[in-house]
């Protein structure tokens, strides 16, 4: 027993001896590893490379690096601004001067010439990277039975599309309680000629098969885009009445909610999201036709309905169908409070005849106000997309006997950095320019909080974004 023991510990010490041995002479081979061995030439922080091709050693400095050494921190590469004007609400006096009516539009040789309307706004829609409004009214022709009609059945001659792309408009929201006035026939022209004009339609479909969103590369930006419009029945699943009129005929051919069932309308906004972010969407836009007439301020299914839509994660939400500017709110999702949404509950009136007195209902001047409102959505370098800021230039319709004896209407942009230019530029007199600044007050009363609230946040988190950004290479 003591024998053994002592050769375990003779066999311990020599095995002991044998590793020291052992890894004394690894540490020798390492190092004249090391001493043969080229050295590396510095090629920024992080990274090195081999000497170059003849083995030979190379001068490295010493000095610590230079700025320009450092890499460049992300950074914006592109900008997208998107804007939206309200309702084109087609009323006949707007066109019409062959009956009762004495439209500046409607030429001497019975043709249409809408291009008066949109003069002055144009300098501003033709300058935004992509510009949509909503046209209120079919495009049914007189061939097809129908006349040219204001409220409460809308068709209208097609030379407003003319009028409409001229001023640089990109796209046309189609969805609305008037997309079908003149039924199937006057719904599915609608969309043709538009289309056959070279713009975008947005909420209708000429079938059911059709996509019921779009994304569009804005300077190389990916924008999904829904429009939706709120129904007054239903005849059967994808077959809305639309104006408390007769229903639909076909289903699947407009993008409606129905207030009595807004779950559905919820997983199929979902539904369209992710499709969207599948086809490469980096931010999303919704417009929506909902509300209530003349309303000042949104309605609570309003609320609810833009709170979920932020919940879902919707970036921006564009309201119209009240005919009057309603206020913008700055939203927080319940679900990610991380995710905040800009939603405009309604841009009132791009242009209409809708004025002070018009009718019973309508006891203000609000009904003369729109917005041109616009969103800037950013991309930086490493492909993140953020939305960085929100704007609006109010707009006033001026409806004015011209020089031709003829009822002209104006949509006046009332920029306010140009304001000392208003009354020459457009023609006013004293008292019309005291008119259009009350509608800019009008408008900026309902407005400005909610656009200034959004902007400082959107500051905030752009100015926190750099700082991280630059605090990765300093």
């Amino acid at each position: 027993m003591a024998r053994r023991k002592r050769n375990y510990k003779r066999t311990r010490n020599l095995l002991i001896a044998l590793i020291i041995i052992f890894s004394v002479a690894t540490g020798f081979l390492i190092k004249l590893c090391f001493d043969l061995a080229p050295d590396p030439v510095p090629q920024g922080p992080g990274k090195v490379t081999a000497t170059n091709p003849n083995h030979q050693r190379e001068t490295v400095s010493t000095e610590p690096p230079t700025e320009t050494t450092r890499p460049e921190p992300e950074h914006v590469v592109s900008t997208a601004t998107i804007g939206a004007m309200g309702d084109l609400l087609m009323h006949k006096p707007i066109f019409d001067d062959l009956t009762k009516y004495n439209a500046a539009v409607q030429q001497a040789d019975g043709s249409y010439d809408f291009s008066s309307i949109f003069q002055y706004i144009s300098e501003y829609t033709s300058a935004l990277d992509f510009t949509v409004a909503n046209l209120e009214t079919t495009l049914a022709s007189e061939d097809n039975g129908y006349i040219y009609n204001g409220y409460p059945m809308f068709n209208c001659p097609d030379e407003i599309v003319d009028g409409v792309k001229d001023a640089g408009f990109d796209m046309l929201l189609t969805a609305n309680n008037h997309s079908y006035d003149t039924r199937l026939v006057g719904f599915r022209r609608t969309l043709e000629v538009i289309r056959g004009r070279g713009l975008q339609t947005l909420g209708t479909h000429m079938s059911a098969d059709e996509t019921k969103w779009t994304v569009q590369d804005i300077n190389g930006i990916n924008i999904g885009m829904l429009c939706y419009t709120y129904a007054t029945g239903e005849a059967a699943p994808g077959r809305p009445s639309l104006n408390n009129n007769q229903a639909m005929s076909e289903a699947g051919l407009c993008n409606y909610f129905n207030t009595n069932n807004l779950e559905v309308f919820y997983s199929e906004v979902e539904g369209h999201l992710e499709d969207m972010k599948r086809a490469g969407a980096e931010a999303t836009v919704l417009f929506i036709h909902w509300g209530v007439e003349y309303n000042l301020e949104e309605n609570q299914t309003q609320n609810n309905m833009a709170q979920r839509l932020c919940d879902l994660g919707i970036d921006v939400i564009i309201g119209g169908h009240p005919h009057v500017v309603q206020p913008v709110e700055l939203l927080t999702s319940t679900e990610d409070p991380e995710h905040k949404t800009v939603c405009l509950y309604s841009m009132g009136n791009a242009v209409s005849n809708q004025r002070k007195g018009f009718s019973q209902v309508i006891t203000t001047a609000h009904t003369e106000d729109g917005i041109l409102f616009t969103v800037t959505f950013e991309k930086y370098s490493d492909g993140t997309v953020y939305l960085s800021q929100v704007g609006g230039i109010p707009t006033w319709v001026n409806k004015f006997r011209n020089e031709n004896g003829k009822d002209e209407y104006n949509i006046l942009p009332l920029d306010d950095s140009t304001r000392a230019l208003w009354q020459e530029k457009y023609g006013l007199s004293d008292t019309t320019m005291d008119v259009c600044s009350d509608s800019y007050d009008r408008t900026m009363e309902l407005v400005g909080a909610g656009i200034t609230e959004s902007n400082e946040y959107l500051a905030q988190q752009k100015a926190e974004r750099e700082a991280y950004y630059l605090s990765l290479v300093s």
